[in-house]
């Protein structure tokens, strides 16, 4: 029997979709990349912010007309089927199987529940405290020599604008030698990169072994002879320990990379939002991550339009992005989430005000980024060869200080044969926007 997936939304939904897809291959259905194919068809939905949800809901709706042909079964699983499942009963009729985020262990028996009960929406869902047994042998489906590892499942800091705690349940660690056994799986099928996630990776171990472990992950990670790259995403800035700077540090395989996301620089607005730190705060969280680690990349992501952000607060916003230069940004405007403090606030921001906010942060990154390229002209950098563009004879790669999907790339010019994988060292000879140029040194 075919199966047809689609996973949307975040990599740590991709690994979901990644253990329901090795599930469903032992029970010995086979998967395929057409729809038209499909005897079940399964959509990993996520409902983060309004374009997520408008764009889960309407691949379920373009998935539905498979039920004409030779499809017999249409699952909706993941966030927005937790989050709204008696919705997708109401407004979907088509679907038949309706996973929650925690239910995806029982997807296979469900989906042959479901196939015995036509007619009958049928059900998977489990407590969202509830933490799954990861699958020690999943495939990755990242498309390329990385994968990642989902270190943690769920939140306990329900910042004011934020839906997962209520979708995801609290922080709960996965025990270190099942992520061992993972990700050595995970390297002798290919991957040369691992990358941590997590809703916060930083917490890892509080839970499970009464202190923050990650340093210890790292090192028993670092041990595994094939792996190249360790990438750790999802920091938050209060969680950042002088014993992790330090292993960054020290450990070569750990990406000199860290992903902060700090959602604004404006202590009215950090307030508001619930976080945990103020401007000043990460202030010095920066300044000791470079001081201890010159050569580091750090990534954040921001959010412009929060209700009650007023001009002042969005003029400091842009002087800390000024000061800050971090070498990778992010903005996403504020979505409005039902159930959420931040979703009743008064102050609401106007869409065109959000995005032009936006865009005007962009704007500024752009220019940080450009000039940061620039400043890397004459480099040498190992990189890891991601793909390329035959007609051009040009190859695509990314060096350490970019994580796939969401940060830059090195074009190289060569007449060299490379497999996509390789790691070779390139000089830096130029500079784009968000992109490098690079020569092979031989």
């Amino acid at each position: 029997m075919n199966i047809y997936f689609v996973s949307l939304g975040c990599d740590k939904n991709l690994v979901d979709s990644e253990m329901m897809i090795t599930n469903l291959r032992k029970s010995g259905y086979a998967l395929t990349d057409d729809a038209s194919e499909a005897d079940v068809i399964v959509v990993n939905t996520c409902c983060f912010i309004g374009d997520a949800k408008e764009e889960s809901i309407n691949t379920l709706l373009e998935l539905a007309a498979y039920k004409e042909e030779r499809c017999k079964l249409l699952v909706a699983a993941g966030c927005l089927a937790q989050r709204y499942h008696e919705e997708i009963k109401e407004d979907i009729p088509e679907v038949d199987l309706i996973v929650g985020t925690m239910g995806y262990e029982k997807l296979t028996e469900k989906i042959e529940e479901a196939l015995n009960n036509k007619g009958v929406v049928v059900e998977s869902f489990e407590d969202i405290n509830y933490l799954p047994t990861p699958l020690t042998d999943r495939d990755s489906m990242s498309g390329g020599y990385y994968a990642y590892l989902k270190i943690a499942e769920g939140c306990d800091k329900c910042c004011t604008y934020c839906v997962i705690p209520k979708v995801r349940g609290k922080y709960r660690s996965v025990p270190m030698d099942n992520l061992i056994e993972q990700a050595e799986h995970l390297v002798e099928n290919g991957a040369k990169e691992i990358i941590l996630v997590a809703q916060e990776t930083t917490l890892y171990g509080k839970d499970l072994y009464g202190e923050k472990s990650l340093p210890k992950l790292l090192r028993r990670l670092s041990e595994i002879e094939e792996l190249r790259w360790i990438r750790i995403l999802y920091c938050y800035p209060e969680e950042i320990t002088d014993e992790l700077i330090d292993t960054i540090a020290e450990l070569p395989k750990v990406c000199k990379y860290l992903d902060i996301p700090i959602q604004h620089g404006s202590d009215n607005i950090l307030k508001k939002m619930g976080r945990r730190t103020d401007k000043n705060e990460i202030i010095s969280i920066v300044d000791r991550l470079r001081k201890k680690i010159p050569d580091i990349a750090l990534r954040t992501t921001l959010i412009t339009g929060f209700p009650g952000e007023t001009e002042e607060d969005f003029e400091e916003l842009k002087e800390f992005v000024k000061k800050l230069r971090f070498e990778r940004l992010g903005v996403f405007t504020y979505s409005r989430e039902e159930d959420t403090p931040a979703a009743e606030m008064e102050g609401q921001v106007p869409e065109d005000v959000k995005e032009a906010r936006r865009d005007e942060i962009m704007e500024i990154q752009q220019e940080i980024a450009f000039e940061k390229g620039k400043e890397r002209i004459g480099d040498d950098f190992d990189v890891m060869i991601e793909g390329s563009l035959p007609d051009e004879g040009v190859y695509i790669a990314r060096t350490y200080m970019d994580a796939p999907d969401v940060d830059g790339y090195v074009f190289i010019s060569s007449d060299w044969h490379l497999d996509s994988g390789d790691f070779v060292k390139v000089e830096i000879t130029g500079a784009k926007e968000y992109d490098l140029i690079g020569d092979i040194v031989e």
